[in-house]
């Protein structure tokens, strides 16, 4: 079995809740009520999107070539 680190953004939603998206995985993201909630749904909507890139053949992307940083403005 081959184990995966996924990076995932999670982002206050403006109707409550949060918005998290998987970068490595275009148009792969979910929601929920609770940082906890999000986070599980994402790994949802991360395996099933695994399992229809291997039913289509295509190749899984590499997650670690996703890189987080950041960026410190002063003004």
């Amino acid at each position: 079995m081959k184990i995966m680190d996924f990076k995932v953004f999670l982002e206050p939603d403006e109707d409550g809740g949060y918005v998290v998206v998987c970068p490595t995985l275009p148009g792969c993201y979910s929601q929920g009520d609770s940082v906890e909630e999000a986070l599980s749904n994402i790994r949802e909507a991360i395996e099933l999107c695994l399992e229809d890139m291997a039913k289509h053949g295509e190749e899984t992307p590499d997650p670690s070539r996703t890189l987080i940083g950041s960026v410190v403005i002063t003004q």
